[in-house]
C-alpha cells in the first residue's frame, strides 16, 4: 500500500521547488541596489510557502492544471513576504527565519522602500496570469491587501487597549492571516474554473485553516524551540502582544497573583523582566491554557476539512487534507 503522506510531502517538496524558481526570477535587475538587493535576500529566506502552495491545490482541485497557478502562485508569496518585512519593522523584531531582518541588516527606510516594490514586483507576477477570469483574480488579490493591512491595524490598535475580547481577536487574525489564505483559495478556483459552490468550499476552508495556523503561531511562539522557530521565543509578551493565549489566560487564571502577572504583560506593553516569560509560560500550563489553545486550532481544522466535502475526490483534494494536517503539526 503507497505511503500517502510520503507521496504528499514529495508532491509538496516539488511544488515548491517550482515556486521558489520562480521566485527567484524576480529581481531581474540589480540596480538601485537599495530595492533589489534586500528584495532578493527577502525571497532567498525560505518557509514553508504554504501559500503558493494553497493556491497551487485550490487550482488543481477544480480541475485546473498546477502550471497555469505558478505565476500567481509566486505574486501571493512575494505580497506575504512584503507584509513580513512592514510587520517586523512595527514589531522592532531582530530576526526572521533564523536570518536578521532587512530593517536590521540595512536600514529602516531601505526596509520600507524594498517592502513597497515587493507590491510591484507581486502585481507583476499576478497579471502574467493567463485567464479569462483575470480581472476578479485581481479584485480577489488587491481586498486582500487591504484586509491584511487593516488585520495589522488592529493589531497594533490591540497592544494599546487595555482590553480586547477573545471575539475581537478572532476578528483582528482573520483580516491579518486568513484572508490572504482566502485570497490564495480564491484565486486558484478560479484560475482552475472552479464554479461558485467550489470557490467558497475553498474560501471556507482556508478561512479555518487561516484561524488555527495563526492560534498555533501563537503557541510556538512560547513553546518552541528557538533554533527550529527562527526567532526568540516569548517575543509576542515581550512585544505586549494580546495573543489568543494571553487573553484565554485572562479568562480563565483567577488565582491573584497569577492575574496580576499576566495583567502586567499589559499594563507594561510588554515583559521587561526576561525571568517572566517562563513563569507565565508556568501559568499558562497550570491552567490549561495550552490545551484549550491547541483544542481550538483542531476544531478549526476540522472545520476546515469538513469544508472540503463538496469538493470531487482527486489528489489534490488528498493533499488539502495531508496540508491541514501538516499545519495542525507543526513545530515552526
Amino acid at each position: 500500500m503507497p505511503d500517502f503522506n510520503k507521496s504528499s510531502s514529495q508532491r509538496y517538496n516539488h511544488y515548491k521547488s517550482l515556486i521558489e524558481q520562480r521566485l527567484a526570477s524576480v529581481t531581474d535587475k540589480k540596480l538601485p541596489r537599495g530595492i533589489y538587493e534586500p528584495a532578493e535576500y527577502i525571497l532567498a529566506g525560505g518557509g514553508k510557502r504554504i501559500r503558493p502552495l494553497l493556491l497551487i491545490l485550490c487550482c488543481e482541485a477544480v480541475g485546473g492544471k498546477s502550471e497555469d497557478a505558478l505565476n500567481a502562485a509566486a505574486a501571493i508569496e512575494i505580497l506575504h513576504n512584503f507584509t513580513l518585512v512592514h510587520d517586523d519593522i512595527m514589531d522592532n523584531a531582530d530576526t526572521r527565519r533564523g536570518r536578521e531582518t532587512v530593517h536590521k541588516k540595512w536600514d529602516r527606510d531601505t526596509a520600507i522602500l524594498s517592502g513597497d516594490g515587493l507590491i510591484g514586483f507581486a502585481y507583476k507576477f499576478l497579471l502574467l496570469t493567463k485567464s479569462p477570469r483575470i480581472h476578479d483574480i485581481a479584485k480577489s488579490f488587491t481586498t486582500a491587501i487591504i484586509e491584511v493591512c487593516e488585520g495589522q491595524s488592529y493589531d497594533k490598535e490591540f497592544e494599546l487597549r487595555k482590553e480586547v475580547s477573545i471575539d475581537e481577536y478572532i476578528m483582528m487574525i482573520n483580516k491579518k492571516t486568513s484572508e490572504l489564505l482566502k485570497c490564495c483559495a480564491e484565486i486558484g478556483a478560479l484560475i482552475g474554473g472552479g464554479t461558485p459552490g467550489e470557490i467558497t468550499a475553498l474560501k471556507d476552508y482556508a478561512l479555518n485553516i487561516g484561524l488555527a495556523f495563526q492560534i498555533q503561531d501563537d503557541m510556538l511562539d512560547i513553546t518552541a524551540d528557538e533554533k527550529t522557530f527562527g526567532k526568540k521565543t516569548g517575543g509576542d509578551l515581550r512585544e505586549g502582544k494580546k495573543t489568543y493565549l494571553l487573553l484565554k489566560a485572562l479568562e480563565v487564571v483567577k488565582d491573584p497573583v497569577s492575574r496580576q502577572k499576566l495583567q502586567s504583560v499589559i499594563d507594561n506593553k510588554g515583559v521587561k523582566n526576561e525571568n517572566d516569560i517562563p513563569e507565565i509560560k508556568k501559568i499558562y500550563e497550570t491552567n490549561g491554557i495550552l490545551e484549550s489553545c491547541s483544542k481550538a486550532v483542531e476544531d478549526y481544522t476540522t472545520e476546515a476539512n469538513s469544508k472540503l466535502d463538496i469538493i470531487k475526490e482527486s489528489h489534490a483534494k488528498d493533499m488539502l487534507c495531508w496540508f491541514s494536517g501538516m499545519l495542525l503539526n507543526r513545530t515552526s
